[in-house]
């Protein structure tokens, strides 16, 4: 069992790059540890359980036949402000790659999804072309910017006509 009080964890298949991931990933995240690491006779690490911010996971080095990772599969990072999400943003797509509407992907392939809370409040706006005008904007993104969300929210609000 991982530090944590609950039964489940995400597993993560990987070739043989299971040491250097948990490494970089527990380097961004707070409240973050590496637990058991379970090595071969040569050394090689096997497989691992670690923390990130609280959330357990656990990974093996398992051949390549199943370690490729897709988009069908991210973690989802819920941010404060904007400083969290560029903060999250910026460690984690290094050596990995932007997508759109606050997607990337690691150095090691896996999907991440950087999302700001005001989002959220913004595209559950009770003034619908507010929460369009919001959504559209972030349609436009690669990394969520709030106030450009906001600044099109406040400039899309109900027009009594």
């Amino acid at each position: 069992m991982t530090h944590t009080d609950t039964p489940l964890s995400t597993c993560l298949w990987f070739d043989d790059q299971l040491e250097d991931a948990v490494a970089f990933w527990t380097a961004i995240f707070p409240r973050s540890s590496v637990g058991q690491l379970a090595r071969t006779p040569d050394g090689t690490v096997l497989g691992a359980e670690w923390v990130l911010d609280g959330m357990p996971f656990r990974g093996i080095n398992g051949g390549p036949e199943h370690s490729r990772f897709s988009e069908a599969v991210s973690i989802s990072v819920s941010c404060a402000d904007q400083q969290e999400v560029d903060h999250y943003w910026d460690s984690l797509v290094d050596g990995g790659e932007e997508s759109q509407c606050g997607w990337l992907k690691d150095r090691f392939g896996l999907s991440w999804q950087i999302v700001p809370q005001r989002l959220h409040e913004l595209l559950g706006d009770p003034d619908p072309a507010r929460a369009r005008a919001a959504m559209t904007s972030m349609l436009g993104m690669r990394r969520i910017v709030v106030a450009d969300l906001e600044a099109a929210a406040d400039g899309a609000g109900s027009r009594v006509g």
